[in-house]
């Protein structure tokens, strides 16, 4: 079964507690927290103070924490400290210190993740899937919700299915935007464990019934 994992950047922010709880009371699993720098990505949405309150309103929610910011080594512990579950990072704000910050994301008590854009091949997480809990795909550039999904992904998706069980791994595959009732079955064939969905299901008349065609989905 495919986890669901609401992005919050599409909540109604005046009622961001209340919109989180209903979409974990109908069985969403976790709640995607998109972190923005205006730098890294052209869009800044929320820091670490936001993720502290919502912490303390949704206690025992588990928070994917998707860092789309230059510098994710510097912000890996407020992060954590504020009730980051997971945090994931993009390979491209890091190349050349992408072990330094899977260890200090760890030393920070959370799971790791690593996050590729669009652009960016799948063979260039293999050398970290090792070290990884979970590898993000990026169906759409990051930066805004809403977006259309690109089915590049759903290849992506399958080569890191086909490489993490060639080497026996239990590495997570996560994929992110225009993920839908249509696509997120598609997403989830192809391989990914996890499906970021925001406006589909934050916008949606049903919610229970978006999330139940989402977990049907393997």
């Amino acid at each position: 079964m495919a986890m669901v994992s609401p992005s919050i950047l599409s909540a109604d922010f005046a009622h961001l507690g209340s919109d989180c709880r209903a979409v974990l009371d109908a069985g969403a699993q976790m709640l995607h927290y998109d972190v923005m720098d205006g730098h890294f990505v052209p869009n800044i949405s929320f820091g670490v103070p936001v993720l502290k309150s919502l912490h303390k309103a949704l206690p025992d929610a588990f928070y994917d924490v998707h860092l789309m910011i230059d510098d994710p080594l510097t912000y890996a512990e407020p992060f954590a400290k504020a009730g980051a579950s997971l945090i994931t990072f993009h390979l491209e704000a890091v190349p050349d210190a992408v072990p330094e910050t899977i260890a200090a994301i760890r030393a920070a008590g959370c799971q790791v993740g690593i996050s590729i854009k669009p652009g960016t091949p799948a063979e260039a997480v293999y050398p970290y899937l090792d070290d990884l809990d979970l590898v993000l795909v990026m169906s759409v550039e990051p930066g805004f919700g809403g977006q259309k999904f690109m089915p590049s992904a759903l290849d992506k998706l399958s080569a890191l299915r086909a490489e993490r069980d060639r080497h026996g791994l239990h590495t997570l595959l996560e994929v992110d935007g225009g993920v839908n009732t249509e696509t997120g079955p598609q997403c989830a064939a192809a391989g990914a464990d996890w499906l970021v969905t925001g406006s589909a299901l934050f916008k949606a008349k049903d919610p229970a019934a978006v999330i139940d065609t989402l977990h049907g989905s393997h």
